[in-house]
């Protein structure tokens, strides 16, 4: 199974209303690869399937979503991610409430 496939699978393991972080995906690959991890989640072809908009920056910003890092496509991350419950306050998600941890 190669990287962006393995990235995948543990992304679809993400439940609603909980979100992680790439470093935190990119540790349970045993890797420090973090961008690597994003540039994976960007290129997704099973969304939503693959539940990418579930993957946030450590500091809990709301960050990248269609390959886009600010705009309509972040509003939209932000729409869906406050649709399956999670509170977010000037594009920023409260991590000690809403992380998921593998």
């Amino acid at each position: 199974m190669n990287f962006n496939n393995k990235v995948y699978d543990l992304c679809r393991k993400i439940p609603k209303g909980k979100v992680t972080t790439y470093k935190i995906l990119a540790e349970k690959l045993n890797t420090k690869a973090y961008r690597a991890v994003g540039q994976a989640l960007m290129n997704n072809p099973f969304s939503p399937e693959v539940p990418c908009h579930r993957v946030i920056a450590s500091s809990g910003n709301v960050y990248g979503f269609k390959g886009k890092l600010n705009g309509k496509a972040i509003k939209e991350k932000i729409f869906i991610l406050a649709s399956e419950g999670i509170e977010i306050k000037d594009k920023k998600i409260d991590i000690r409430k809403f992380l998921f941890r593998f």
